[in-house]
């Protein structure tokens, strides 16, 4: 607020009483009053009106100033008015009983939606665990019954249990903090898990793996780096080259502050522009739009949103027609923050 903008929201006031004072003067000229008093009575009550605005101005000024420096500092807005002192002045007072209702609608609004949501997390999460049971029936029955046909119904079972996973994960990515266990973790026993969820695909389409150096200790929660890991090696078997052998190298190295996974693949690549945006929500760039890929945009959001909430660095680094290398880098702190 500055005197300026405050002056000119008082014109019409200063307007009347420009008038007002006008109209005495004209009424004293009529009758025989002295010189002195023709002066004093208006000038004493302009003097008064302006002192009285000046009063206002400092003590809106002051307030509305303390208001602003509140609001800087909070990162949750909103809780404004719990914070804020209450004003002297009518029209402070007014709209701060305003405000507060407002923010009293929102919070019942927002936790109305919130409950919704969370019955539709809830249900979501209920649907995937029971869906599991009839995909992991059709495995069971797919393995005793070993067909050209059952072998591709396998894979595609495969498929549908990944898209479940996912969904899973992401029904939960926003709540990683009520669902993790930090300890510390074997990098090959991580990495032995990923293949493994992965060696019908591996094996069916030819792809070697090779693992090394993965003898590094991380302080981190299993499930969730698994999921992680697993979305990054079934993109590098999604966007392999169909007319060379593909291979996946697998290593760890490690240095004072942290402990590296690389994922590193010979595949067709990603394009240099595309390479800032993988991590984007439904990106999926030109390789996703190839008629053969069908990508959901997914898998690489998710895993930067999940390595944000576990405080691990993922990096991205592409050379297209010659393939992509994933970083994972776990710091050495024990102590991880999941706010």
């Amino acid at each position: 607020m500055n005197f300026k903008s405050f002056i000119k929201d008082k014109l019409y006031q200063i307007g009347l009483i420009l008038f007002g004072l006008t109209t005495i003067e004209i009424f004293l000229l009529a009758y025989p009053f002295g010189t002195f008093i023709k002066i004093y009575i208006p000038l004493i009550v302009l003097c008064l009106y302006l002192i009285s605005i000046i009063i206002e101005y400092i003590c809106k000024r002051h307030y509305y100033k303390n208001v602003y420096g509140i609001l800087e500092e909070l990162q949750e807005k909103y809780l404004i008015t719990e914070i804020m002192s209450k004003p002297n002045f009518l029209d402070g007072k007014i709209l701060k009983d305003i405000i507060e209702q407002l923010n009293k609608s929102m919070l019942e609004n927002v936790n109305k939606y919130k409950y919704m949501i969370e019955d539709y997390k809830e249900y979501i999460e209920m649907w995937i665990h029971e869906i599991k049971i009839p995909i992991a029936t059709s495995k069971m029955i797919v393995e005793n019954n070993k067909t050209k046909a059952t072998k591709s119904i396998d894979e595609e079972l495969d498929k549908v249990e990944n898209y479940i996973e996912q969904a899973l994960y992401y029904a939960r990515s926003n709540i990683v903090e009520k669902d993790y266990y930090i300890r510390k973790c074997s990098l090959k026993d991580i990495v032995n898990e990923v293949i493994l969820k992965n060696k019908s695909v591996l094996i069916g389409e030819k792809i070697i793996i090779n693992t090394y150096d993965l003898e590094t200790q991380v302080s981190t929660d299993n499930k969730w780096i698994v999921f992680i890991l697993n979305q990054i090696i079934q993109n590098s078997i999604k966007y392999r080259k169909m007319n060379e052998q593909a291979e996946i190298d697998i290593y760890s190295t490690s240095g004072k502050e942290n402990g590296i996974l690389h994922i590193k693949d010979n595949g067709i690549g990603i394009k240099k522009e595309d390479i800032t945006r993988v991590f984007e929500k439904g990106f999926t760039g030109i390789n996703g739009r190839m008629s053969n890929k069908k990508s959901t945009g997914i898998g690489l959001y998710l895993c930067k949103k999940l390595c944000d909430k576990l405080g691990i660095g993922i990096e991205l680094n592409s050379i297209q027609n010659e393939g992509t290398e994933v970083k994972l880098v776990f710091p050495n702190s024990s102590y991880i923050d999941m706010t």
